[in-house]
């Protein structure tokens, strides 16, 4: 035991450095070393359970598209008969080449590149724009404004199809690209996701800009884009999935085979798959099944694969507040 001052006070210590007494105060304080070690022995625990817990999670929704996939490449009755079992001196591509024959998926996936192409010009070119006007410009209206926007967040999709569905065929856009295109390329949520990014953008910048003789567009394009670039990409990755997987409006604007996108087209295979193979059984349209199911799955992993790392950075980018 060491007994140590501290101007007034003197503190006696144990080997393990643990304060015993205050002798000046006359109060005892016991921390002993121990107790720490079991409060990190504790963080520890808890960081080792959540990791277990979100590794149990990924693999309870990993699981069904693995099993989709791997089962694509069985035998049709296979699947049937063994559900869970793979022998891989069984491995065929019967079921994507029977799929392909059957199914329009390539007209499907131009129908959708189509979409995702122009729809999300449209998106990432107008939001940045009307958050920029939202977040450092003042005018008169401009929260009411705001909260008009905010409010459509509030609609569901269902309620909107009807007035936007009779305003189409007034347009003469039942069936057409711009059908699929323009409703809902200005998105609310990316308007305000693109607000709240641009907020955390220094004002200093822009006016330092503007002393500089830039444009008022100038400035957005040449100092707002590259900083909040995480945002745009964060942005982009929602945009690309939700005119990915859009089903509700392009299977009712659509009424032609040659117009439906991928999620459509999926959507029929069964009917498709019935009509064109004759005496088609439940194995031959589930192996077929699978299989474009596990084709249409492609795309999206590889962007997500491949931005998995702009979107957890535009995730964490668009929760700033402004």
């Amino acid at each position: 035991m060491t007994t140590a001052m501290h101007g007034s006070q003197v503190e006696e210590t144990d080997a393990s450095g643990a304060a015993l007494r205050d002798t000046a105060s006359g109060s005892q304080t016991y921390l002993p070393a121990a107790s720490a070690r079991r409060r990190r022995s504790r963080r520890e625990s808890s960081q080792v359970g959540s990791q277990v817990f979100l590794m149990l999670l990924t693999i309870a929704f990993l699981a069904p598209v693995a099993w989709a996939v791997v089962s694509a490449f069985k035998p049709a009755v296979e699947i049937i008969r063994d559900p869970l079992g793979f022998d891989p001196s069984q491995f065929t591509v019967d079921n994507f080449v029977a799929m392909f024959g059957d199914v329009p998926l390539a007209s499907g996936f131009l129908n959708t590149a189509v979409v995702l192409v122009l729809k999300g010009a449209i998106t990432m070119f107008f939001a940045p724009l009307a958050g920029y006007a939202f977040a450092k410009y003042d005018f008169p209206g401009k929260n009411v404004l705001f909260g008009t926007v905010l409010l459509t967040l509030m609609l569901p999709t269902i309620v909107l199809i009807i007035p936007l569905l009779l305003e189409m065929k007034e347009f003469g856009w039942v069936n057409t690209y711009q059908a699929l295109i323009l409703p809902g390329a200005i998105d609310a949520f990316a308007i305000f996701w693109m607000r709240q990014v641009i907020s955390a953008v220094p004002d200093e910048l822009l006016d330092a800009a503007r002393v500089d003789g830039c444009g008022e567009f100038g400035i957005f394009w040449r100092i707002v884009v590259p900083v909040i670039r995480p945002g745009l990409a964060g942005l982009a990755v929602l945009t690309v999935m939700n005119i990915y997987n859009d089903f509700v409006w392009p299977v009712v604007v659509t009424t032609s085979d040659t117009m439906q996108t991928l999620q459509v087209v999926l959507s029929t295979l069964a009917q498709n798959i019935s009509g064109n193979t004759i005496g088609a059984d439940y194995a031959t349209i589930t192996g077929e099944l699978l299989a474009a199911s596990s084709v249409a799955l492609v795309p999206l992993l590889i962007i997500f694969i491949v931005l998995q790392k702009h979107f957890i950075n535009g995730i964490l980018a668009g929760s700033v507040k402004g």
